[in-house]
């Protein structure tokens, strides 16, 4: 494949090395472009022109899914889905296809990821690519030089043990390797500083236009129609839960639709009521001419990304390029993209280098690898991608909208492209996602999402790129929002706050004397202490904790019953009660845990947790659309405050302010009561996720700082004090109490994960996925849920470390380990529970 170099608005100039390739080359964009492209071959260079703005083939009329964007993203899923059998699959694109962030892509290509979920998608990516050419007849241009991540400090290579924990139930082939290694590898290095490497052998790069037509040649041969110029001007809901799609050719009624628009995806999420955010940054990376020390090896230098120094180099022919990430100070924003749509025509165009504005990462670069210093740089490629808030993507349905899904916010949208095609195909054909991709959900953000916040927290993230990966990180701009409870202020300056959707809760505590402060680190750090005092005190004592930030709904109407019985897995509480009960995917896999409540006769009270409201809500909404349900839902997360209060000590306290009978006879466990406390009207239920003695007390989030000095007065005498979510966490963890997003979510079935107690196969109605459930209790679990103790000195599990036994894996990369709970094998049942 040739290197792209622009020339002009809509013209691109090709060069090749190989005049076999002009040809084939001509013949990949007379097809992408619908014969309709003017193509200028000399014998050395060949000059493609956009195509005019004709289609060149009649529009459909009608189509089972319209994906929006012809990027990488977009035309992997036209090609997943075609090849999946799904027919009358449309893609549109507004000019030409790459156009946006895809033809300037550096490509690179890992199987590495610092999350769980992730990995997946990088690895079926890498997959994908290594057979497409055989499966398409065209080229893409992968490169497999292997990677690896420098370490050049004592903390970054405990960031790397600490990711190696996480690896070995994953396929991944990954590797901590020494300087000796390291240099063997890549000659080049400056080795001074190196101390360690993560070694990904399969990595590489890939031509991002070549994978893209190659995609585009894949799905058309699986029967996808692929249209452009193709420009949507107009998306309308239709009744039935369709979306008539305009263009300038035609409208299509389409079943779905799916933005996959890049960095316009904001601009289209507007035309149907969403602010979607993304936000486009100035990305740049150097190319430099023929490097002698470069041309003279005798195999392609692998890929390094020195994170001290936060930037990528990979070998460019024989040559180098390499791109930084610059601190948040310095990195820049398309931020009037935000404000005022991206100009009219932008597509195959660049930004203006700045040089300057990345020499620190230029220096850094020539130091480890001191052959840059002499080297000529022919080219700097200052384009932009699209990055979220937290800079992951928004992958999946949106909530608020019928059958529309996105597929936007890819800050690394060539690794993601196959994966992410194939997540959202299997989603869609199947009607649940494949595995977990929580993180990824679009539900993930909300109203709270302001313009200010996006800004800010794009600034953070791509600044952040290459920093430390603590476990239990926390990053700070943009907060507070606007999503803060009614005793945040009395609050914010005694405890150390989390950032949960929005909101801000604790997570522990201070006292004078406290080392205090945000102070992540691989082992135990000044949270350890306070997290325990907190302990001590919900076992010994009392404690109060602010439980906002969950999602709450209120269903209610003449089918409200019917509805809850399909959904829920438990038999429905009866008035006045409450229970735990589980939505599940048709396949039997948890889709969340629900507290649900009836608090008066067909009206219920359904809490979830903060990361889970919109994704939860969803669920529920598209089934009373699909089930024509005469009920109504109503999201009153941020209208409802919530305080919880636990310990032995809790029942003296609450009775000090109530008239009320808190004994245990006259409030029972998993009973619920609208009530006085201090004067305030609130609704107390009797549970506590802490596995003690307590209340979640349920208000207006007006009332909470009323109602929590009222508590913190009347339990003086018993040493009344806060606690946070660590706190609470470890608690449930000792009293053996699930967490979704943990112990339970996508990936597992509630049979394996302990939670038959919950799910009531014999009721009646047929809830979603209970035939599911029948099949898999009929043939048996292969897997399931048990605890272990381990005793470490100062290095404490964070969840999703590998279990071993014997020199053997034993959590495969669908045996699932989560916090200090690990999914083995049925024959390890003899191991020690506690």
């Amino acid at each position: 494949m040739g290197t792209f170099k622009p020339i002009g608005i809509n013209t691109v100039i090709i060069k090749m090395t190989d005049s076999a390739e002009i040809i084939r080359e001509c013949a990949v964009c007379v097809t992408a472009w619908i014969c309709a492209a003017e193509c200028m071959c000399d014998g050395s260079v060949l000059r493609l022109r956009d195509p005019p703005g004709v289609l060149g083939k009649r529009l459909k009329d009608s189509a089972e899914t319209v994906v929006i964007g012809g990027g990488c993203v977009g035309v992997s899923l036209a090609y997943h889905l075609a090849k999946a059998g799904q027919k009358d699959v449309v893609l549109l694109e507004k000019s030409e296809l790459t156009a946006g962030s895809t033809w300037h892509a550096a490509g690179l290509t890992t199987y590495y990821h610092p999350g769980i979920n992730l990995k997946k998608i990088h690895y079926y990516s890498i997959k994908l690519f290594e057979q497409l050419e055989a499966e398409t007849g065209q080229a893409v241009g992968f490169h497999q030089p292997g990677s690896i991540r420098l370490a050049s400090t004592p903390v970054r290579v405990d960031e790397l043990k600490y990711q190696m924990t996480r690896t070995h139930w994953h396929p991944t082939p990954q590797f901590l390797i020494g300087p000796e290694k390291i240099q063997q590898l890549f000659p080049l290095l400056n080795m001074d500083k190196v101390l360690a490497g993560l070694y990904n052998p399969g990595d590489g790069h890939i031509d991002p236009y070549s994978l893209t037509m190659a995609l585009a040649a894949g799905a058309r041969m699986y029967g996808a129609q692929i249209y452009y110029p193709a420009p949507v001007t107009g998306l309308t809901p239709t009744a039935d839960g369709r979306w008539d799609v305009q263009t300038p050719h035609g409208t299509i009624r389409a079943n779905r639709i799916v933005n996959a628009t890049g960095f316009w995806a904001r601009e289209l999420g507007q035309m149907i009521g969403f602010q979607h955010p993304t936000i486009p940054v100035h990305h740049q990376y150097v190319v430099t001419a023929t490097v002698p020390e470069v041309k003279a090896l005798k195999t392609e230098l692998p890929v390094i990304r020195d994170l001290e120094g936060s930037y990528y180099l990979r070998q460019e022919r024989d040559g180098l390029l390499f791109g930084p990430y610059e601190k948040e100070e310095k990195m820049k924003l398309q931020d009037s993209w935000v404000r005022d749509g991206v100009p009219p025509g932008f597509g195959k165009e660049l930004f203006e280098s700045d040089l300057d504005r990345i020499m620190d990462h230029v220096e850094r670069a020539m130091e480890m690898v001191p052959v840059l210093k002499n080297a000529d740089i022919i080219n700097i490629v200052s384009g932009p991608i699209t990055y979220t808030p937290d800079l992951l993507p928004m992958i999946g349905p949106h909530q608020g909208a019928r059958n529309y899904w996105t597929a936007i916010g890819f800050g690394y949208g060539i690794i993601h492209s196959g994966g992410v095609g194939r997540f959202l195909s299997d989603w869609i054909m199947s009607g649940e996602p494949p595995y977990d991709l929580i993180e990824c959900d679009p539900n993930r953000y909300a109203h709270w999402t302001s313009v200010p916040y996006l800004c800010a927290k794009a600034r953070e993230s791509y600044g952040f790129n290459n920093v430390v990966g603590y476990p239990k990180e926390e990053r700070f701009a943009g907060r507070p929002t606007d999503r803060v409870s009614g005793v945040y202020e009395l609050l914010k300056d005694r405890c150390s706050m989390g950032f949960h959707a929005g909101w801000e809760q604790p997570h522990y505590c201070h006292k004078p004397g406290d080392n205090t402060g945000y102070k992540p680190s691989f082992r135990r750090t000044n949270w350890f202490g306070p997290v325990g005092r907190e302990c001590k005190l919900v076992m010994e004592g009392v404690g109060v904790i602010d439980l906002s930030p969950f999602g709450k709904f209120i269903v209610k109407g003449e089918d409200s019953h019917r509805l809850l019985d399909r959904l829920f897995a438990n038999t429905l509480p009866k008035v006045g009660q409450t229970n735990i009960s589980h939505m599940l995917t048709p396949r039997g896999r948890v889709y969340a845990e629900v507290t649900v409540t009836q608090t008066a006769p067909g009206e219920f009270l359904l809490i979830t947790g903060s990361g889970s409201e919109l994704h939860d809500l969803r669920w529920i909404e598209r089934e009373v659309c699909d089930g024509g349900y005469h009920v109504s839902v109503s999201n009153v997360t941020d209208e409802i405050g919530v305080l919880g209060i636990a310990g032995p000590k809790s029942r003296m306290v609450l009775q000090k302010l109530t008239d009320e009978d808190m004994s245990d006879t006259g409030f029972r466990f998993l009973h619920c009561r609208s009530m006085q406390l201090a004067g305030v009207p609130l609704r107390a239920i009797r549970i506590s996720y802490t596995g003690e003695l307590g209340w979640e007390l349920y208000m207006d989030m007006q009332n909470m700082s009323t109602v929590y000095q009222a508590l913190m007065e009347a339990g003086r005498d018993e040493n009344i004090d806060n606690f946070g979510t660590y706190a609470m966490s470890s608690l449930r963890l000792e009293k053996g109490f699930r967490a979704w997003g943990a112990e339970m979510n996508c990936d597992t079935n509630p049979l394996e994960a302990g939670l038959d107690y919950f799910i009531k196969l014999n009721k009646p109605a047929e809830f979603v996925g209970k035939q599911a459930l029948l099949e898999i209790k009929a043939q048996g679990l292969s897997r399931r849920l048990v605890f272990l103790t381990l005793h470490t000195d100062d290095i404490d599990p964070e969840g999703n470390e590998t279990v071993w036994h014997n020199g053997e894996v034993k959590n495969s990369e669908l045996v699932r380990k989560r916090k200090k709970k690990s999914f083995t094998e049925t024959n390890l049942s003899h191991f020690s529970q506690s």
